[in-house]
Parts: structure tokens; sequence; C-alpha cells
């Protein structure tokens, strides 16, 4: 019942969900669900591209595909650091003379977010006869709804991000930021109750 319940909750193209399983022997493959929803883009790809190798067995081979399926939901709520949002532009050639084409992040986002966590997956694959097999593996949905209800699903527990302590050259700039932040709100209040006593003293005149 509950396989039947998230199969008819997903919305998606159920042909496209499916493609190229049938390539893949998933004999002894575990189903790997990734909720991308508030991780860091590069993190959670670099997380996804082990799994999908099987480096995380102990039986992992560079020439053996023994990586589990992976299954990301959440796809269009994940996020990124810094000003990648629009400054990141994926960029490829339709092979007419000056048809460079560009897109941002911002802007593929809103097109296709799953296209962005399968190039950042990709790109951190090796180039061999593998690669292909691999992509097969990588299923991403941009909402929290997928059809492989029926199967042994089983969630993947990210790992706490660890945080750099902040250099002290560093540290000292960030205090002395603060106070100068600080001084400046206390000026600009003073200066407002400094005009409230003036109105006040012209209005009792």
């Amino acid at each position: 019942m509950a396989s039947q319940a998230a199969a008819s909750a997903f919305n998606g193209s159920m042909k496209k969900a499916h493609a190229g399983l049938k390539r893949i022997n998933l004999e002894g493959l575990r189903w790997r669900v990734f909720d991308a929803k508030g991780q860091v883009l590069g993190r959670l790809a670099s997380q996804i591209s082990t799994v999908i190798q099987g480096k995380d067995k102990p039986t992992y081979a560079p020439y053996r595909d023994d990586g589990d399926i992976c299954v990301v939901l959440n796809a269009k709520d994940v996020c990124v650091t810094g000003r990648k949002m629009t400054d990141k532009f994926y960029r490829w050639h339709t092979g007419y003379i000056g048809h460079l084409k560009e897109r941002s992040l911002k802007d593929q986002m809103a097109k296709d977010p799953t296209e962005v966590i399968r190039k950042a997956v990709l790109r951190m694959l090796p180039r061999n006869k593998l690669r292909d097999d691999r992509d097969r593996k990588l299923r991403i949905f941009p909402d929290s709804e997928h059809p492989f209800g029926d199967q042994p699903v089983e969630a993947y527990v990210m790992p706490p991000r660890k945080v750099r302590e902040t250099r002290p050259r560093a540290r000292r700039a960030m205090i002395r930021a603060q106070k100068k932040a600080d001084q400046l709100e206390q000026a600009g209040n003073d200066k407002k109750k400094g005009k409230k006593r003036e109105v006040e003293a012209d209005l009792t005149e």
C-alpha cells in the first residue's frame, strides 16, 4: 500500500524516471536517497559521486561498477555559497560560427534544477567506459516525490559540515568591522534623538 501511495503521489514522467534502469544489473545494489534541501551543491555532489562509484564499500575497485543507485530529492532547494548564483555560468557551443551560448546558475535553476546537480556529479566522475552506467544510476527529482516506493530505499545521512576556525588576523578584522558598524548605528540613533528633542523644544515654545 505504501509503495502504491508513493507511486501515485509522483506527478512526473514515469518513463523518464525509469529510463535506462534495464541496462543496469540491480542485484545487490542499495537505493540511497539524498535530500538536497539546504545542502551545499559541491558538498552534496562529492558525497553522491563517492556513493555512485562504490568508494564507500570495501570491495571498491576502479574497473568495477559496484556503486549504489542514488535518488536525489528536492533539487530545487539546493544551496550555493558566495555569489555563485549570479557569477557561475554554464557555457556550450552549438557548432555554428559565433554561437557560444551561456546560462547563469540562477537561470538554470529556474529552467531545470536537476541538471545543476547532474552536471556537478558527472564532472566529479572519471571519464571512462563506466561513466554512462554511473549516470544511469543517478535519479534526480525537483520535489520530494519519487516513483521508487516499491524499492527498499534508505536515507543517506550527510556528514556534518566542518567549519574552519577563523584566522587571528581575519578575526580581528571582523571584530573591527563589527565595532565600526555598531558605532555608526549608535551615531545614527543619537542623531535621530537629537532631532526629536529639537522638534519637541520647538513645539513647547
